[in-house]
């Protein structure tokens, strides 16, 4: 909100106001706040949003108020060109008239256009929130589910943006607002002509908790928590951490009647950096205790997210040994690699997915996997080891020669190996939940905490 918005505002600081500029909606939480609306309403933060495939076609363009040209997705393009991975395109892209605001998911990039200078972790925040809901609306976020409910698409987009700001992002509220998509609703649809807007307001806008319904009932009382953390580290020829970070999320699925209370605790809160909240965490109570207190959603949410960046505290979960070598003059190559599990707590190591790009001058590659199956693809250059399950008693390995070109000069530099891996019930980091309360409510739900550990960027130099 920016000093246009608002000529005058007093009250308790804990105050906080919704506007709606379209449909002229206000919400107020402390009554004893007064507000007048300025006679202009402020610049849009995000004008256009355009959603791009993977083959750089736009399937799908919203504008609010007036049309930005598709042109503008040309410095997009361009940069796009230039990224040698699809998620290195620039997350900020700057243009003579406007910025361009991306990120990729699902193998969709959602570009916002934006005419003046706002946050740009806000609009990225946003648009992370936008697929979310496509998610829990269609099941999956994917060009196809988008295309076959392109009606919900844009009443959401409408409800979710009003004048280029977020208005009502939260799934409950979203809900009530646009009923989702089913094949009975669809037909009724298509033969009545009617949508699937509600109309009336949605009780949680006004309540004092916008992000959960009011009048919630289950018959099964059930809170589950998923703790989900991905490893991201380059590893050296001898083995050495080069450097090594963990990104992790706290996901909840929490279907409680009422209006309970939580609090979940930590055996080790201070291993946590860089956590962001969902709105319904105290923050005060976890500054003072590292408890997080909170009346929950509805349903889905992603509770926090974090970051361990101290190297100390990361453990690599899986070893590599590597002799990947070329001979000058000679027209055939060596291969010989092995996988082992490292630092994890006894547990197996599962999907596990070895890649490499090797270099151009490889024509084909010989190689006897002891595990799973590989592939090679002369054109790519890019060579696939589906390992599956490790096995500590008989470490996987894959070993050959690699062809090369005649009278090709030795290759310059060695291919980097990529792994993908999960390991189920266990945090990387070593995070564990101590214990779940609830208060406000009388009967005893089913709780449930479950860990896993996965690989995000996971490299390995030969």
């Amino acid at each position: 909100m920016t000093p246009r918005d608002l000529i005058h505002l007093t009250g308790r600081n804990d105050g906080w106001l919704i506007f709606h500029w379209g449909r002229k909606r206000a919400k107020r939480q402390d009554e004893n706040a007064t507000f007048v609306f300025a006679s202009q309403p402020p610049a849009k933060m995000i004008h256009s949003l355009f959603l791009v495939n993977a083959s750089g076609d736009i399937f799908l363009e919203k504008h609010w108020k007036s049309v930005v040209s598709r042109s503008v997705c040309d410095y997009f393009f361009e940069a796009q060109e230039r990224a040698t991975e699809p998620e290195n395109v620039p997350p900020v892209i700057p243009t003579p008239h406007h910025y361009l605001i991306s990120v990729l998911r699902h193998r969709i990039y959602f570009v916002a256009v934006i005419q003046s200078e706002v946050p740009p972790l806000f609009v990225i925040e946003f648009l992370h929130r936008v697929v979310d809901t496509f998610q829990d609306y269609f099941g999956v976020c994917t060009e196809a589910a988008i295309k076959d409910n392109v009606v919900v698409v844009y009443e959401l987009l409408e409800e979710m943006l009003d004048n280029g700001f977020p208005l009502a992002t939260e799934s409950n509220i979203l809900k009530e607002l646009i009923k989702p998509p089913t094949i009975l609703r669809t037909m009724v649809n298509t033969i009545t002509g009617s949508t699937n807007v509600g109309e009336q307001l949605p009780t949680g806008q006004l309540s004092v908790v916008p992000w959960r319904r009011t009048g919630v009932k289950y018959t099964n009382n059930e809170a589950y928590f998923d703790v989900v953390e991905e490893i991201d580290a380059i590893i050296d020829k001898s083995g050495s951490t080069i450097t090594a970070e963990i990104q992790g999320v706290i996901d909840a699925c929490v279907k409680l009647t009422g209006m309970p209370d939580l609090t979940l605790s930590f055996m080790n809160p201070r291993l946590l950096d860089d956590v962001s909240f969902h709105p319904c965490v105290r923050f005060k109570r976890w500054e003072a205790e590292r408890i997080l207190s909170f009346i929950p959603p509805d349903g889905n949410f992603r509770l926090l997210s974090y970051h361990v960046s101290s190297q100390n505290l990361v453990a690599i979960p899986v070893y590599v040994k590597h002799n990947i070598s070329f001979r000058e003059g000679s027209s055939q190559g060596r291969f010989d690699l092995t996988l082992g599990p490292k630092q994890t707590m006894g547990k197996s190591v599962e999907s596990v997915l070895v890649s490499s790009q090797l270099p151009r001058g490889v024509l084909n590659a010989n190689l006897n996997p002891s595990q799973g199956t590989y592939t090679f693809d002369p054109v790519t250059k890019m060579l696939s080891w589906d390992v599956g399950k490790i096995n500590p008693q008989k470490l996987p390995s894959l070993k050959g020669t690699m062809s090369l070109q005649a009278g090709a000069s030795k290759p310059d530099e060695n291919p980097t190996i990529n792994i993908q891996l999960k390991i189920q019930q266990m945090a990387i980091s070593g995070l564990k939940v101590n214990r779940l309360d609830m208060y406000g409510e009388k009967y005893k739900p089913f709780k449930g905490i479950k860990y896993m550990t996965k690989a995000g960027k996971f490299q390995v130099r030969t």
